[in-house]
């Protein structure tokens, strides 16, 4: 097999506005890398032109390869597709929105000459709304207090990865993965280089706030157990709370012979203490629930074709 330098590995799920524009620019800076290098774009169960577009695209230019999934398995599975059939000795992550400018990979490449293992993107300069900004500052936040390993802030996927790491983040086969974090546990030497956050280029975005949401509760609920302990901490404090003002109540009942709050206060003692119970089982059902899809045992992904592929598994090459 031939020994390339770069894999560029790029998820798709309707895409067809942005396609030709994603790999113009995306050509025009791998000729300028020293060095070879193949495009691996995972069609995401597209519903649009996609699947047509990048076949153009590969007849043209035979750097350029596909994998299609049966169906719609999510963007962290698409990019795991990636990792698994990327044979370059560095291999990038990115979207395929242009937000983030291919024009990085220069620096990226950079880096990784000069010895680092690891370069990812920090992106300033965001062009969300202001609400989605203060939420991805907020979960970086929460995320880096609670897990155990410094995931870097406003550190994305894109990045680029040397083969060691590859090969260690295919020996992390979870169901319910979160990339960022992944790679951050994996260690080695890693370095972040500022990117500026643009806007989509076209279209709206693909990503709904239900998986923005799943993906935060992989980032939390895959890199720590403190969630279980704080539903402990709220149950011991809520039962000695509990017991007090009991006591309190027997105290002013039987001693002092008087009434001691009102319904109203009963009604909102028990919601309150409802509350509490369902939050510490709604984290318990998480951590069960990913417990449960591990022993399943299913496949993050299945393919449906390969396109420009030899005929070899990544652990064979």
């Amino acid at each position: 097999m031939q020994n390339i330098d770069y894999s560029v590995v790029i998820p798709i799920f309707n895409e067809e506005e942005i396609i030709p524009e994603l790999w113009q620019q995306l050509s025009d800076v791998l000729q300028r890398l020293d060095g070879s290098s193949e495009v691996i774009f995972i069609n995401d169960g597209s519903i649009d032109d996609s699947w047509e577009m990048l076949k153009e695209i590969n007849k043209q230019y035979p750097q350029v390869k596909i994998i299609s999934f049966s169906r719609n398995f999510g963007h962290q599975c698409a990019l795991s597709a990636g990792i698994d059939h990327a044979h370059g000795q560095a291999v990038i992550l990115m979207d395929g929105d242009l937000q983030d400018s291919p024009e990085a990979i220069i620096s990226f490449s950079r880096m990784w000459k000069q010895g680092y293992d690891v370069v990812y993107a920090i992106r300033k300069n965001r062009q969300e709304k202001w609400l989605k900004r203060l939420a991805f500052k907020s979960f970086y936040y929460i995320q880096r207090k609670l897990s155990g390993i410094v995931i870097p802030i406003d550190a994305g996927i894109f990045s680029l990865m040397d083969r060691k790491v590859i090969l260690a983040l295919r020996q992390m086969p979870e169901h319910n993965k979160y990339l960022s974090g992944l790679r951050a546990y994996a260690g080695f030497e890693q370095i972040g280089v500022y990117v500026e956050r643009g806007p989509r280029y076209r279209g709206k975005p693909r990503v709904s706030v239900t998986k923005l949401f799943k993906l935060a509760f992989d980032g939390i609920f895959s890199f720590s157990t403190i969630p279980l302990k704080i539903a402990t901490i709220l149950g011991l404090v809520s039962a000695i709370l509990s017991f007090i003002i009991g006591l309190i109540g027997l105290y002013v009942k039987f001693v002092l012979g008087q009434e001691f709050l009102s319904w109203a206060y009963g009604l909102t003692t028990t919601f309150f203490m409802g509350g509490i119970q369902l939050l510490s089982l709604g984290i318990i059902g998480e951590y069960i629930a990913r417990i449960y899809d591990e022993v399943r045992q299913r496949p993050c992904y299945i393919i449906n074709e390969k396109i420009g592929f030899e005929n070899k598994s990544w652990d064979e090459s």
